[in-house]
């Protein structure tokens, strides 16, 4: 916003002009449907208690990013007051013209009035003053008019954006982009953390597997770099700048970050051939019709936060200060711990580091995590005075019969790697009686709140309105592709009720949950060689199966799979008597309820 003083010394009158407010133009915008932002406002209400896709699972429907366009921010009350520019509302007095000295006095007055109120600005005028793009298309007004209409969605946004936006806006300044571009994490997850598209994107700015890895965002089973705000931000920032050097367009890059650089190229080269013009809104109608959303749904947000009160619209105020700081840490740090020692709940410790998956840091890389600038040096100095060996807790497990390392990894929830790290390995070999020394969580599972398996568990119990739950075992050859068809429901849906993509594996023995319009009277949930199935005569419930061993199988493993005991399985099968080890490919009889299996 500009303020001017336009003295009009034939008149000898003084005027003072009012703030200048973007005039956005209504027209048409096809590209983004009632239906489309009826889909994102559902995702939305349940995003906004813990299970969101994929905890947060944001059906997102964005190409590079597979974003959601659902988020919104809101504005401070004190825009309002500031947009009242007549003299007296401003506390300047009227100036007196035929006084050259009182005149330069209150110019001086207003100035230094100015030089005051951006001291005392909070972090939404920071970024009007940042803002570069047109937001003024014909093509921006539907998204506009949706924004506008929801007040309450763009709350949940803001405090959701509150601790993280001043951050992103700064590493945006300090790149010299235009700070719209600090709002994108509105359009691509709603700054839900731990958001997960179905196009397998994650995180606030929405990097799907492959390009987040090319910008040096790892993920493994401990740590996703998709979804750390600090390592993401830098990632996001860094991929937009390379797209605006090859384009020299923020709207073409931007249309790049979501479809990709070789879509955007692709309809630019088109619209060459046939004369036409090659900025975004001209090269609209060659691109897919995600993207040609997208830069009009930042552009909207924009709109809505450079002028709040003409649409209506108040947005909460965040303080133009840092919110955290980062932590160097060096080894394993088990996260209850670290909220204790940083007077955080383990759950606000998750949403300020929503990488994290499991209930340590990873232990084979360098981590940080984000703590809140007030509570930072009591974190250093517990942490300093906190051995590394103290840093997680450590047990001694005796391998028992029939146990692989791979169980032993699950059942402690840790990973392979680790257990032969810490105990020297070369190989899976294992011994009956043995022992391994494992790292271990100081707290029951029921206090690490945000990990993976609880994400997902969340969003598998979610009640679906109308439907009713069924469990599914996944058996060899299943994917989500015959699973749907074969419970006559969407892939993607299905993918959706277990906080997965589409694209994802599945794995053998894993449960995915199914929520059907039917209530079943019956649920396959067994992974058994069905043409061996042979039916008691006393029994309708209960069948003889053959199972087929696996790699990684034991005896406890399968009765528990199958709800039986092992000295069931024992007693089925006497040849395991005389045997030390199963073996993939055996065969072995099993006597099991099929109405249990779920």
């Amino acid at each position: 916003m500009r303020h001017c003083i336009s003295l009009i010394f034939l008149g000898v009158v003084l005027n003072a002009c009012s703030l200048t407010q973007q005039n956005i133009q209504s027209g048409p915008d096809t590209a983004t449907s009632v239906n489309e932002r009826g889909e994102l406002t559902a995702l939305d209400s349940t995003a906004g208690s813990t299970d969101t896709v994929a905890e947060d699972n944001v059906d997102t429907e964005d190409g590079h990013t597979q974003g959601s366009s659902e988020d919104q921010i809101d504005l401070v009350g004190g825009e309002a007051e500031r947009q009242n520019t007549e003299t007296e509302s401003n506390g300047i007095a009227p100036l007196d013209i035929d006084n050259p000295a009182e005149t330069a006095a209150g110019e001086q007055e207003l100035e230094d009035r100015e030089t005051e109120n951006l001291g005392q600005t909070d972090l939404w005028d920071r970024i009007r003053r940042g803002f570069t793009l047109d937001h003024t298309h014909p093509g921006v007004e539907n998204d506009l008019q949706w924004y506008a209409s929801n007040q309450e969605y763009l709350d949940r946004v803001v405090e959701r954006a509150t601790p993280f936006l001043h951050f992103i806006v700064s590493e945006t300044e300090k790149r010299g982009m235009p700070l719209e571009i600090a709002l994108l994490p509105v359009v691509e997850s709603a700054f839900q953390t731990f958001a997960y598209s179905h196009g397998r994107a994650a995180g606030i700015w929405q990097f799907i597997p492959g390009t987040g890895r090319l910008y040096g965002l790892k993920q493994n089973w401990w740590y996703d770099g998709r979804r750390d705000i600090w390592a993401s931000t830098h990632a996001a920032l860094n991929y937009l700048n390379a797209l605006y050097q090859k384009f020299n367009d923020w709207e073409l890059a931007l249309a790049s970050y979501n479809s990709g650089s070789g879509t955007v190229s692709k309809a630019i080269r088109k619209n060459k051939r046939k004369g036409r013009d090659i900025d975004f809104w001209s090269l609209r109608r060659n691109l897919p019709v995600e993207t040609r959303g997208y830069v009009p749904r930042l552009l909207a947000i924009s709109a809505i936060v450079a002028d709040p009160e003409r649409y209506g619209i108040t947005l909460l105020s965040i303080a133009d200060e840092p919110y955290f700081d980062r932590v160097q840490l060096d080894g394993q740090l088990d996260l209850a711990l670290a909220a204790e020692m940083a007077e955080l709940s383990v759950e606000e410790m998750y949403t300020l580091n929503p990488a994290f998956n499991r209930w340590a840091t990873d232990p084979n890389q360098e981590n940080s995590l984000l703590i809140p600038l007030d509570k930072v040096d009591q974190f250093k100095s517990q942490l300093a005075q906190l051995p590394p060996e103290n840093r997680i807790r450590w047990i001694r497990h005796k391998i028992g019969k029939g146990e692989s390392i791979g169980q032993i990894a699950s059942r402690y929830n840790t990973t392979v790697k680790v257990l032969k790290k810490v105990n020297k390995m070369r190989g899976n070999t294992i011994r009956q009686g043995q022992r391994l020394i494992i790292p271990v969580a100081m707290k029951e599972p029921s206090a690490y709140t945000h990990t993976a398996d609880k994400r997902k568990r969340r969003i598998q119990n979610t009640q679906r309105k109308g439907r009713y739950k069924q469990t599914h075992i996944v058996a060899e050859g299943d994917s989500f592709w015959t699973l749907s068809r074969k419970y006559k429901v969407g892939m993607r849906q299905l993918a959706k009720w277990n906080g997965m993509a589409p694209r994802d594996k599945l794995s053998i023995g894993q449960k995915l949950v199914i929520w059907s319009k039917r209530q079943s009277k019956k649920i396959t949930a067994v992974d058994i060689d069905t043409s061996r199935m042979i039916t008691p005569p006393h029994s309708k419930t209960k069948r003889w199966i053959r199972y087929i061993v696996r790699r990684g199988d034991s005896i406890a493993r399968i009765a528990q799979k199958f709800r039986v005991t092992v000295a069931q399985i024992h007693k089925w099968n006497k040849v395991l008597q005389s045997l030390k080890y199963l073996q993939p490919g055996q065969k072995i009889k099993l006597y099991v309820d099929v109405t249990r299996q779920s």
